[in-house]
C-alpha cells in the first residue's frame, strides 16, 4: 500500500495528510477531573455548555461547607496555536488547578473547537458563546439551568478572563468585544490575563524583517488555522494593531496584566501591544512582566521553578489586587 502524503506539514506541531487524517505532534495526554485534586485540594468537573463546547470547573477547598462563600471566576482559555492541547489535558490541568488554589478562584477553563477540523472563527465563536453562559448565572431567569458551583459560589463582581498563548489571544478579542456589545446581567469585567500573549503582523517588529515575517512560525500556523481570514496576518484578529482595527481603547475592563518571556519570539511584538494600549487612550491599569531567560509558555511546561512560581504569584496578586 502506497504511503499517504502530507498535505500539510507544520512540525513539531501538527501534519495534516492527504487523506484527511490530522496527526498532532506534540501535547499532553487527557486526565479526568478530581473531587479533590492531591496536592491542591482544588475539586474539578466536566460541564457541558453546548453540543460543540464544554469546560473544566475548578473550585478551591472552602473555608466552610456549611457558609456560602462567594469566588472570584476566571474564564480560562489555554493555548495550542489554536490546534492543540486541551482544558482536559494534564499540562493545562495542572496548572489551572495550582492558579485556583493560590488565588481562591473559581476557574472555567473553555474547551473550544480546534482547527484543523474546525478553523477559526470556531474557537472565537464558542469562547464568546462559553463567556455569555457564564455571564448569564448573574441573571434571574426561567428556563436557564445554572451549574451549581457558579450560582453558588461566584462573585459576579469580581470576573476577570484570561489565557495562554492562542489562548491570550482569545482572552484579548474578547475583552475587545465585551468593550463594544454589553454583556448579560451586566457584567463587568474586572481583568484580564495575557501570558505569551500570540499575535502577528505583515510589519516587523523589533529585529525581524519582511522575509523572516513570511517564513515564520506564526504567519504559517494563523494561515492554518484561519485561511479565510480577510486580511491574512493582519486581521485584527492577529493582529491588533493592524490599519483599520478596532481602537485599543475599546478594551471592555478595567485592568490588564501582561506576561512576557525574554527568550519567546512573541516577545516583541507583545511589548509593542502593551505599549499601544497605553497610548490608545484605555482608561485601565497595564502591569507588564517579562521573565528574562525563559521561553514560550515556561511556566505551563513546568510548574516547579522559580521564574514559574513567581508568575503565578503575580497572577495571584493581580486577581486579589
Amino acid at each position: 500500500m502506497a504511503a499517504v502524503a502530507t498535505a500539510t506539514d507544520l512540525s513539531p506541531l501538527i501534519k495534516v495528510y492527504t487523506d484527511g487524517t490530522v496527526q498532532r505532534l506534540i501535547g499532553s495526554s487527557y486526565v479526568p477531573p478530581s473531587p479533590e485534586d492531591p496536592t491542591t485540594a482544588v475539586a474539578s468537573k466536566d460541564i457541558t455548555i453546548s453540543p460543540s463546547i464544554s469546560a473544566r470547573l475548578y473550585l478551591p477547598k472552602l473555608a466552610s461547607a456549611a457558609t456560602p462563600q462567594k469566588l472570584p471566576i476566571l474564564v480560562y482559555f489555554h493555548g495550542g496555536g489554536f490546534c492543540l492541547e486541551s482544558a482536559f489535558s494534564l499540562l493545562h490541568h495542572r496548572y489551572t488547578n495550582l492558579l485556583s488554589a493560590a488565588s481562591n478562584a473559581l476557574i472555567i477553563s473553555v474547551e473550544y473547537r480546534l482547527a484543523p477540523e474546525h478553523p477559526l472563527p470556531a474557537a472565537y465563536d464558542d469562547s464568546d458563546a462559553a463567556l455569555k453562559w457564564v455571564y448569564s448565572h448573574a441573571l434571574d431567569q426561567t428556563g436557564f439551568d445554572k451549574e451549581s458551583w457558579i450560582a453558588n459560589h461566584g462573585n459576579f463582581g469580581r470576573v476577570f478572563i484570561g489565557g495562554d498563548a492562542s489562548g491570550a489571544n482569545i482572552a484579548h478579542n474578547m475583552a475587545m468585544r465585551a468593550g463594544s456589545d454589553p454583556l448579560p446581567g451586566n457584567v463587568k469585567i474586572e481583568g484580564v490575563i495575557l501570558a505569551h500573549p500570540f499575535f502577528g503582523g505583515s510589519n516587523p517588529v523589533g529585529n525581524e524583517s519582511k522575509e523572516d515575517l513570511e517564513r515564520s512560525f506564526v504567519y504559517r500556523v494563523w494561515s492554518f488555522v484561519y485561511p479565510n481570514a480577510g486580511g491574512g496576518i493582519d486581521n485584527p484578529m492577529i493582529n491588533p494593531l493592524a490599519g483599520g482595527a478596532p481602537s485599543l481603547s475599546e478594551l471592555g475592563c478595567s485592568k490588564m496584566i501582561v506576561f512576557l518571556a525574554e527568550k519567546d519570539p512573541m516577545a516583541a511584538r507583545g511589548r509593542l501591544y502593551t505599549e499601544m494600549v497605553r497610548r490608545s487612550g484605555w482608561g485601565g491599569e497595564m502591569e507588564v512582566v517579562e521573565f528574562e531567560g525563559e521561553n514560550h509558555c515556561f511556566q505551563i511546561l513546568d510548574t516547579r521553578t522559580q521564574n514559574a512560581k513567581n508568575l503565578i504569584n503575580r497572577f495571584v496578586a493581580f486577581i486579589s489586587g
